[in-house]
This record gives C-alpha cells, structure tokens and sequence, in this order.
C-alpha cells in the first residue's frame, strides 16, 4: 500500500535509519572477521535486527520495489565507501562503475514504480 503525507516522510525516514544501521552492521562484520572482538559482534547482531525492523516499517508506506532497491543501492554504497575509509580498501575502475550502474538502475525502477 502506498500512502501520501506525513506518514511518507517517516517511512522514508525509517528506511534512511535500515540502511544506516545495516551499513554499521556490515561494516561491523568486517570487523569481525579481523579481531573478534564481543562489541563487533554486538553491532553485527544490532545492526541487522535494528535494519530489518526499520525496512519492515518502511514498507507500510513505501513500495517493495522502489524501498528494497534504494536500501540495496545505496547500502552497497555506502559499505563500498565505508571500506576504503575505515579498511584501506581499494575501489577500482570497474568498482565503481558498477557502483554508479546500481544507482543508475534504482532510479529507473523507482521512476517505473511511480508510474507502473
């Protein structure tokens, strides 16, 4: 269901706040996998049940195929980003046109999902 008003802005909201704790909790996880430590582990586990509950909220008011792409596009980009910042990681070329392909791709099916 797709309403309009207030309660639009808080589920878009909620969705900003899924992606942003399941970054945390990814990023987390790659933490883990380096030293792990028990407060990794506590944001990992925080993190996706904290992601999931706001992406439930999220689609009360949004719909699935618009919500679920820009959690997905802008999570990977946000984790690819968070990487090279905390890790060291390196992004090539090809990363990274990949990356603006997925953005490129959610606009088009957030742009068919508002007129489909």
């Amino acid at each position: 269901m797709v309403a309009r008003g207030a309660g639009v802005i808080a589920a878009w909201g909620a969705l900003a706040g899924a992606i942003v704790a399941e970054v945390a909790g990814t990023l987390a996880l790659r933490q883990v996998a380096r030293t792990p430590a028990w407060w990794s582990w506590l944001i990992v586990i925080t993190g996706y049940a904290t992601a999931f509950a706001l992406l439930m909220l999220a689609l009360r008011r949004l719909p699935v195929s618009s919500t679920y792409a820009t959690w997905g596009a802008v999570g990977t980009t946000a984790t690819a980003l968070g990487g090279v910042a905390l890790f060291g990681e390196q992004l090539a070329a090809p990363a990274v046109l990949g990356i603006a392909l997925i953005v490129v791709g959610v606009v088009l099916v957030s742009i068919g999902g508002a007129h489909g």
